[in-house]
């Protein structure tokens, strides 16, 4: 269920109204649903629940410490990609065992933290990571558990930054070199050989993309066995996309279709499972996004009005700063008034107050007549929004507030002038 619904004209998160929050809290403001995470959560659980599996919240999506920890309540593990991700997981009460690391760039003291606290599994994308996080674990005295991450040369599809699975991408090692590095790691006296991992991109949306890269694993499994190496688990990685279109509909809102009607990415991931499970192996996926996104929502003021000879500019206190999706992939949110009211539709630029041309969230977008001190919400912005902020422009950082039914909560303030130090 949406916890995002108009009543009477205002928009709602559960049972608070956004015009609420925003004379509470100010702009730009982070607002995440309680219940639509946990929904997520609960829905991505349900559909892996007819094979041993383990599902790893990937931290880069939200690592707000509060969203963490209700994840962590709801039984995920955690996948990080760095010291700070690890650090936050462990506050916020993700078990070591159900810890995963990845990452192309491991530092050493990184390597060494991870086995101190004995996590689960590093996801290892090169020869010579092998050796040092062996030679890190000898000198802590355990040892480590990893999944060799497999570069399966798919084509995800999408924005060229966040494709990971081809060839000439930093990521992984190729699919032929995978026995030859298992059974060299096999031999490594702190080294504990659980798998094999694979991660082809982001906001993947295609069944057919990932049954591609799910048959090419378990071939891959196969070949392993037949080498006489044993293979217990295998992490299928993330990815899962999310429609971010027509996220909303209303009388008063301009009309916006869903772009894939019907899509979810627990469906898509069921029609996966049989094929991975075919191989015996302990399962394992990282959603991020598909938890997290359609729970947030990023409010801004409207701060001038701006009409030229071509263009109407909505000029708003959020920016770049705040939410970089837009700028950085060309990525589209929905954008819809918070107060709904009947007055024509326009098409518009909604462009933040940063010195650059990249500064926008929506161009040539349809939406009523805004006039200063309106509010906007920029929809499913709750993966890859507050975690890829930045003071730019010396600009301060939103809050996050949460809400849980008719309860709300700041989980984390408004940055102040004193910060920036």
């Amino acid at each position: 269920m949406n916890p995002y619904t108009y009543r009477n004209a205002e928009l709602y998160c559960e049972s608070v109204s956004l015009s609420h929050l925003v004379s509470q809290f100010g702009t730009p403001l982070y607002v995440y649903s309680t219940q639509s995470i946990v929904d997520s959560c609960r829905s991505m659980q349900q559909v892996m629940a007819g094979s041993p599996h383990r599902t790893y919240y990937a931290v880069k999506a939200n690592a707000n410490p509060a969203l963490l920890h209700l994840i962590a309540r709801e039984g995920l593990g955690a996948d990080v990609g760095s010291k700070g991700e690890l650090y936050l997981a462990l506050r916020a009460g993700f078990p070591p065992e159900r810890i995963t690391f990845s990452g192309v760039g491991k530092q050493d003291d990184e390597i060494e933290y991870g086995c101190k606290h004995n996590i689960h599994a590093f996801n290892v994308e090169s020869a010579q990571e092998i050796e040092v996080i062996n030679t890190i674990a000898s000198r802590v005295g355990t040892t480590a558990g990893i999944l060799l991450r497999a570069n399966l040369d798919i084509d995800a599809g999408g924005h060229a930054y966040v494709s990971t699975g081809k060839k000439q991408n930093k990521f992984g090692i190729p699919s032929a070199d995978i026995p030859g590095l298992l059974r060299r790691a096999s031999g490594l006296s702190h080294i504990h050989l659980l798998g094999i991992h694979s991660h082809i991109g982001s906001q993947i949306t295609s069944t057919e993309t990932f049954l591609q890269a799910a048959r090419s694993l378990a071939h891959l499994v196969r070949n392993v066995r037949e080498a006489g190496l044993t293979v217990q688990e295998l992490d299928f990685g993330g990815g899962y996309g999310i429609d971010y279109h027509g996220f909303l509909s209303h009388p008063l809102l301009p009309q916006e279709r869903p772009e894939l009607p019907g899509f979810s990415a627990p469906a898509l991931l069921a029609s996966i499972i049989p094929v991975l499970a075919s191989t015996g192996c302990r399962l394992a996926v990282q959603p991020g996004r598909s938890i997290i996104a359609q729970s947030g929502v990023l409010c801004v003021r409207v701060l001038y009005r701006k009409q030229t000879e071509n263009k109407v500019f909505i000029i708003v206190d959020g920016g770049m700063n705040d939410l970089i999706r837009p700028s950085l992939y060309h990525a589209y949110h929905q954008i819809v008034p918070v107060t709904l009211r009947e007055t024509p539709h326009e098409q518009v630029d909604v462009v933040g107050p940063v010195c650059e041309s990249g500064d926008f969230f929506a161009q040539d977008r349809m939406l009523q007549t805004m006039e200063r001190g309106d509010f906007l919400g920029v929809m499913c912005a709750g993966a890859y929004g507050f975690v890829l902020a930045s003071n730019y422009n010396g600009r301060l950082k939103a809050a996050e507030v949460c809400v849980d039914g008719p309860a709300y909560s700041v989980v984390r303030e408004r940055e102040r002038f004193d910060d920036l130090q």
